[in-house]
């Protein structure tokens, strides 16, 4: 009985062969059509944010009352990696990070359990506790913001018009969330002179509570009045700052109006929480996200369109600017792949075409496209969009997947050249060669098997290259047993030759090598062992890298004051370098956040903890020679005339955020400690010169007035620490009394002093205390004044203050290598600090190491799989040794090209290395399982392995040159360049050795001897 012949059968069903084909073909270019297409590939961000309150505690009671309490209950939670803290007086932020291992679709339940958490414990809180914050939506990105400037409107008119616009975004199809960014909350003003207060004998909370009464929303009623109801409403709410200016005020028998104690404005924050600008200009934005699994383009165009009616019909005096726009962004970046992805495939086609002649060429051309068909079929019903990865991915298989059509056809070619007809001769394929094909194509996709099931940030962010590369090899295996014999016999000649029976020059040269190389296997294999110990030493030389930065033209400038600078401050540094862009040839335009970050354009973008002290510039340039050029500019700016000030300038990244890349975490029980091991290791690395803008992400006290109360005389007077806060509460911060109703909006109703008592320490003394019997007392005759300095925030990491020390790149050098060269320095040290403080290292070395760990946990795995394969194919110990002896041997090449070249091994390159193990592992399983038919053929074991080296060696080289080739377009580019060298290299150097190497090996395994 036969044995099942795949091609066979398809030579005896062409129609349907064929209909299959067309379908295929067909049903691909739709799903090409239907492919979503982003910039980037999505990850999860692992991170939940929990804010909570207790006002007006001290920052040494938030922290242990609140700060503590959330992150002991979260060393409970099984995903946690660790936690990170800032807190404030009065206000603590919680980042909860889980571990990089943690599968994407798991985190909502995390975040679920991080909820029921807290409520177990918001109990154990004081009374004055004001509750959680959760916002698990960190990670949430915003393609497209738009801002909105007005001349002649007030903000509150500007709001307005965008919260209409607003709405209809949302009502498009695709979009997702959609919100309004700087807009300025109104509020009412009424700022009491004390003196005047006391001078009538009225106390403020006495006006507060009046207005507060007149002003509540109460039930009246309702009559029933025989066969209907009618309802019953109390008037005297307030419409507006004047209707509350107009309240008359009872003290004895004298009435007062509010107007007459207190000066009654309409106006907005103030101080502002946050500002937003456009070009210098105060602004509001509309930033939009599209909803999960939306075609960035085509929304992009529908959202375009509307705005367009939007712009038309904006009055006169309010212009509309858009300053994130990532479906351009992604439609130019997946141009730029597809440009490249066209240009792999002609040189592939080149090589085919070159090597085997016009119709064999033509033959393997076909397979391309239709594998592509096929992988874009699948891609589409898995959901993988189009992005930097897997366009990518597509252009590194490229030069793969030809290799088994290539085999397939040098296979038939070969049986023509024997007198076989060509339906014999497209069958022979399966029989002889397809198992080893298959074998060689699992081992290459188990080759990215790291990928695949990696779970870090860095491995889901890649984790589409597995996808790519897993479908379109295993269909290109299909395609050449199922497809290519069809094609072969309606395109191929059943006369036609293969090539000249008679060797030439470089196959000459071949033969005189291989046969030196098998009679000197010894030697051989010594020097390629000696190569591969001389290239692992070499890779020293290789400087470390994680991502690289970002290929966008955007520049961000990070800036951080003094931990206790009023958000006035932060905005007069930021007006000056502001003014430095204005009329700059190399900067289109900017927007500025001023008390927090930019929103999130793309997912990579690090958005840090907002706060008075810090601000961030977003800077759009037309190339990257300009944005190179306005990054030099601002950094000699910030050296010389921002002392002080934390200035970082910076490109965007690649994959999962970073910030400053040269980091060390200072961790102690005690928060001057830490500060103060901090400053020291601040003082070594300034001693690096490739180092620059060191700086400590918290270190400056604020200055505070301390109020200690006689309690005794307090006593006697009737009156309690309480009241004294709650005088200086409103005197300074101010008090909310009520809110006006103003159509969507609560508009609060804040008392306060007048702005020259708040702006003066003096206040504090001259402050009068009503008393219960109406007289009224300076709050000097109560307390004594002491100053003194406390932290104004302080950061913790798993429970401990911990001050990391940041630094940015002065040279070219990589973080690594930078890391590498300080490690005596602070180890020496870390050696002189008390063992209770603690130094790590952060920054890209040790998101680099988090993301690599996972990779190294699943090579083994990778080499189990590996091995099975090949020992499934080769059923003998000794032959799966010798197939495995292959697999380092890329390493030679990878070191020859990225030391001279001085590239980087990235995050990327080392996923590429790996790779290269299954595609030379898939190369000595053709070689050898050709050597083993040979014999089977009566071949002696010293004529098996020549004549198999020869005939392999030529479809071998041939995959080895249309994978190298195929990496040109992409070794341009700044994220595939590393990959790209590291492979090109690794497959040429690779692959002609193996050739040498694997018939040496195999001679020393089995005492081949040469012939007399």
């Amino acid at each position: 009985m036969n044995r099942f012949n795949l091609s066979d059968w398809a030579l005896h069903h062409r129609s349907f062969v064929w209909f299959l084909l067309i379908v295929s073909m067909i049903a691909g270019a739709i799903s090409y059509g239907n492919l979503g297409r982003e910039e980037d590939p999505n990850f999860t961000i692992k991170t939940m944010i929990i804010g909570a309150a207790l006002p007006g505690a001290t920052i040494d009671e938030t922290l242990k009352q609140v700060t503590t309490r959330i992150e002991t209950k979260l060393e409970e939670l099984d995903d946690l990696d660790f936690t990170r803290s800032v807190t404030t007086p009065g206000q603590a932020v919680v980042y909860v990070e889980l571990d990089p291992t943690t599968r994407g679709d798991a985190v909502p339940d995390a975040w679920k359990r991080v909820r029921e958490m807290m409520s177990d414990i918001r109990a154990d809180f004081p009374q004055e506790f004001a509750g959680f914050q959760f916002n698990d939506n960190f990670g949430d990105v915003y393609g497209n913001i738009y801002a909105f400037t007005a001349d002649g409107f007030s903000p509150r008119e500007l709001r307005d018009r965008v919260e209409d616009i607003r709405k209809q975004v949302t009502a498009l199809d695709d979009a997702g969330k959609v919100e309004l960014l700087g807009e300025q909350d109104e509020q009412v003003f009424l700022e009491f002179s004390a003196a005047r207060l006391a001078s009538l004998g009225l106390g403020q909370q006495q006006v507060i509570a009046t207005l507060a009464q007149q002003n509540a929303i109460s039930p009246s009623g309702v009559i029933e009045v025989g066969p209907e109801r009618v309802l019953v409403r109390v008037g005297g709410q307030f419409e507006d700052a004047e209707s509350i200016e107009a309240v008359n005020l009872r003290v004895g028998e004298r009435f007062f109006n509010v107007g007459d104690v207190a000066n009654v404005r309409r106006g907005y924050s103030d101080p502002p929480d946050s500002l937003f600008r456009y070009r210098g200009q105060d602004a509001i934005g509309l930033q939009i996200g599209m909803r999960e699994g939306g075609n960035i383009l085509e929304f992009g165009k529908d959202l375009d369109a509307l705005m367009d009616g939007v712009a038309a019909d904006l009055p006169v005096g309010i212009e509309m600017s858009k300053f994130a726009d990532q479906p351009h962004v992604v439609e130019d970046a997946v141009g730029h792949f597809v440009k490249a992805l066209a240009e792999a495939v002609i040189i592939v086609l080149i090589v085919s075409f070159v090597s085997l002649g016009f119709r064999a060429g033509f033959v393997v051309t076909l397979t391309i496209p239709l594998v592509l068909a096929i992988t874009f079929v699948i891609l589409d019903l898995y959901g993988i969009t189009l992005q930097r990865i897997s366009l990518g991915a597509l252009i590194i298989a490229l030069g793969l997947l030809v290799d088994d059509a290539m085999i397939a056809i040098e296979t038939m070619i070969s049986r023509l050249e024997v007198g076989e007809n060509l339906g014999a001769a497209a069958s022979y394929a399966w029989k002889s060669i397809a198992f080893p094909m298959l074998t060689g194509t699992l081992v290459t996709v188990a080759g990215f098997i790291p990928i695949g099931l990696n779970s870090s940030a860095a491995g889901e962010f890649t984790f589409s290259l597995f996808v790519v590369i897993a479908v379109s090899l295993l269909i290109s295996w299909i395609v050449a047993v199922l497809f290519a014999p069809l094609l072969g016999v309606t395109f191929l000649s059943e006369k036609m030759g293969h090539h000249d029976h008679q060797p030439g020059r470089l196959r000459l040269g071949f033969h005189r090598l291989l046969r030196g190389a098998m009679r000197a296997k010894w030697l051989t294999v010594a020097v390629t062992f000696g190569l591969f110990i001389v290239s692992v030493w070499g890779m020293r030389f290789v400087e470390q890298q994680f991502f690289p930065t970002s290929d966008r033209t955007e520049v961000i400038v990070d800036v951080t004051e003094r931990q206790n600078a009023s958000i006035a401050r932060t905005r007069a540094d930021m007006d000056r370098i502001e003014a430095t862009l204005a009329g700059d040839e190399d900067v289109s335009f900017w927007t500025s956040h001023v008390g927090e970050g930019a929103p999130r354009f793309i997912l990579s973008m690090d958005v840090p903890t907002p706060g008075p002290h810090m601000g961030q510039i977003v800077i759009q340039t037309p190339d990257l020679a300009a944005r190179d050029r306005v990054k030099d500019r601002l950094n000699r700016l910030a050296r010389e005339q921002f002392p002080g000030v934390d200035i970082y300038v910076k490109n965007l990244e690649i994959g999962p955020p970073v910030g400053k890349p040269v980091q060390y975490r200072v961790s102690a029980p005690d928060a001057d400690d830490a500060r103060d091991a901090a400053r020291g290791l601040a003082t070594v690395l300034s001693d690096e010169p490739r180092l620059r803008d060191i700086a400590l992400d918290w270190n400056e006290p604020a200055r505070v007035v301390r109020l200690e109360v006689d309690q005794d005389q307090a006593r006697r007077l009737g009156v309690t620490s309480a009241d004294i806060s709650d005088a200086l509460s409103g005197l300074f911060s101010g008090v909310g009394i009520t809110a006006l109703r103003d159509d969507i909006y609560l508009i609060d109703v804040i008392a306060r002093g007048q702005a020259s008592d708040r702006s003066s320490i003096d206040s504090v003394r001259n402050l009068q205390l009503n008393l219960a019997d109406g007289r009224t007392i300076p709050l000097s005759a109560l307390v004594s004044l002491e100053y003194g300095s406390e932290q104004p925030l302080i950061m913790q990491r798993d429970g401990l203050p911990t001050v990391t020390v940041l630094a940015a790149i002065a040279t070219a050098d990589q973080p690594a290598t930078l890391v590498t060269a300080l490690a005596d320095r602070v180890a020496e040290y870390q050696a002189g600090l008390p063992p209770s403080v603690r130094v790590e290292v952060g920054g890209t070395v040790e998101s680099s190491a988090d993301s690599q760990e996972p990779i190294a946990a699943v090579v083994p795995v990778m080499l189990l799989v590996m091995a099975f394969l090949v020992m499934v194919q080769m059923q003998s110990f000794r032959l799966s040794l010798i197939v495995f002896a292959a697999a380092p041997l890329g390493l030679i090449g990878v070191v020859a090209v990225l030391v001279p070249f001085g590239v980087p091994m990235g995050f990327v390159a080392i996923l590429g290395i790996l790779a290269l193990v299954g595609i030379l592992i898939r190369n000595s399983v053709i070689l050898v399982h050709e050597i083993q038919e040979l014999l089977h053929q009566g071949r002696s074991r010293w004529d098996a392995v020549f004549e198999a080296s020869d005939s392999r060696a030529r479809p071998i080289l041939l995959t080895a040159a249309a994978a190298s080739l195929a990496l040109i377009p992409i070794s341009r580019q700044v994220f595939w360049g590393p990959m790209a060298f590291a492979m090109m290299g690794g497959i040429i150097a690779g692959t002609l050795i193996t050739l040498v190497f694997v018939p040496a090996l195999y001679c020393v395994v089995f005492g081949v001897k040469p012939p007399r």
